[in-house]
């Protein structure tokens, strides 16, 4: 896991990770809220809305916080700690723990987090 603290590091200790982070955020604010900021939560949540694919669905409380996680092993995956697994008989995807998060402080797991959402963004050519 060296290469994803080294791609940390190297957003840290510039602007890019907050000027990427700005551009989604304006993007889904402007698409979804109205222009009110959306926090890191309702990213997630929307990136689990588009994964799962039936946006139109009405969801229980325990249906956002699946949708949530989904959006966090969506952006997780490709960092190594999740895989996808299978989809289940209602269609929820389902994805496998491959590695143990590593022990962050909040602001570093703030880091980890926004990254891969960003990474997330750029490979969906959303943004640049």
């Amino acid at each position: 896991m060296e290469v994803i603290y080294l791609h940390m590091a190297n957003y840290t200790k510039d602007q890019e990770l907050i000027n990427r982070w700005k551009n989604v955020i304006l993007f889904l604010s402007d698409k979804f809220s109205e222009g009110a900021d959306i926090d890191t939560e309702g990213v997630l949540y929307l990136i689990g809305l588009q994964e799962y694919g039936k946006p139109h669905e009405q969801f229980k409380k325990e249906d956002n916080v699946n949708l949530i996680h989904i959006g966090l092993c969506t952006v997780l995956e490709p960092f190594g700690y999740y895989r996808f697994d299978f989809y289940d008989d209602q269609g929820w995807p389902h994805f496998e723990l491959v590695e143990a998060l590593p022990n962050l402080k909040p602001g570093e797991q703030s880091i980890l987090v926004k990254n891969a959402i960003v990474d997330y963004f750029v490979r969906q050519g959303v943004i640049s």
